[in-house]
């Protein structure tokens, strides 16, 4: 069966009949010998049990709220303001080492990809053993969609949704993404793909242009390393549990092909394109200018039609 659901910007809502739920917000943390995680839950002012969506930030330093220094954004707060307002409860974190997270050990070259996993799986834990919620649903967005998929699956969560998640692992899609920029010149992206084969060895490069330090600095080498052992398409196959992939159409960061390897793994996912929808859950052109101009407001509303979809898929998990 054809699960794929193609969503114009003209299609008809589908009906929420809890638009204007009132919640309350209740700061929350998780701690460990190793870090603290501080995070933001929603809970719609309702009686008896209801689900709760772990809301989980993508790749760089973007907080809770989907913001970082260089992005006033706000789109993971909107989106669980949205959820909440449907009487879906939210809990959304910053990462460690992000915001308000802190670790016990300083240096970023200590973490690796499965810290972030097991920390995602630890939130989950907590809200399975909270008797407020009736289910856990696992909301990943770009890099936070292969945490998600993962911890959704060895922590026991009751659903999944990959927003703008890659379908490839982590060295094909910054290839990519690099040589889309037309302002990377060529020795530059040379470069960057000798650099990305010397880790996909496991091994660390040895010289690294001055222009892709931030990307490929020392420090987060081991954790680039260990992230690039994953293939999503792979890692998707192994989940058992209702699961939804969700893709905007003028997203610059997570292609289609990436959305299209996804669903072509697991056929049975629902599978949500939204046309017209970017990176930050925006209607905005395909134009990289233009596009980029919808991450820096945080007044502009998010796509029409994502959070009611979303609502509907987290009342039907079973």
């Amino acid at each position: 069966m054809n699960t794929r659901i193609i969503v114009s910007l003209l299609a008809v809502l589908i009906p929420l009949h809890t638009l204007s739920q009132s919640w309350k917000e209740i700061a929350v943390k998780d701690s460990t010998s190793q870090r603290t995680l501080h995070g933001t839950l929603l809970i719609p002012e309702t009686r008896g049990k209801i689900p709760v969506a772990l809301i989980i930030a993508g790749s760089g330093p973007t907080d809770r709220n989907g913001n970082s220094a260089a992005m006033k954004s706000d789109y993971l707060k909107m989106l669980a303001e949205g959820l909440a307002a449907n009487g879906i409860a939210s809990l959304r974190y910053d990462k460690r080492s992000i915001g308000q997270s802190t670790v016990a050990v300083k240096s970023e070259e200590t973490m690796v990809f499965e810290d972030f996993i097991n920390d995602a799986g630890s939130w989950i834990v907590q809200l399975k053993k909270d008797n407020r919620f009736s289910k856990v649903i696992v909301l990943g967005h770009s890099e936070g969609s292969l945490l998600g998929m993962i911890a959704s699956r060895e922590f026991n969560a009751d659903g999944y949704v990959s927003l703008a998640g890659a379908g490839r692992p982590i060295d094909q899609v910054l290839r990519e993404q690099l040589a889309a920029n037309k302002n990377n010149p060529e020795e530059l992206i040379k470069n960057a793909n000798e650099i990305l084969d010397t880790l996909k060895l496991g091994r660390r490069p040895k010289l690294i242009n001055l222009y892709l330090l931030a990307l490929f600095r020392p420090s987060i080498q081991p954790f680039l390393i260990s992230w690039m052992k994953y293939d999503p398409a792979l890692e998707i196959k192994k989940l058992t549990l209702p699961l939804m992939i969700v893709q905007g159409t003028t997203d610059i960061q997570a292609s289609m092909v990436d959305a299209e390897l996804l669903h072509r793994a697991v056929p049975k996912a629902r599978y949500l394109v939204v046309e017209g929808m970017n990176h930050v859950f925006r209607d905005a052109p395909i134009d990289r200018s233009e596009n980029i101009k919808a991450y820096m407001d945080a007044t502009r509303p998010l796509s029409a039609t994502l959070v009611p979809s979303l609502v509907e898929f987290i009342r039907e998990v079973k």
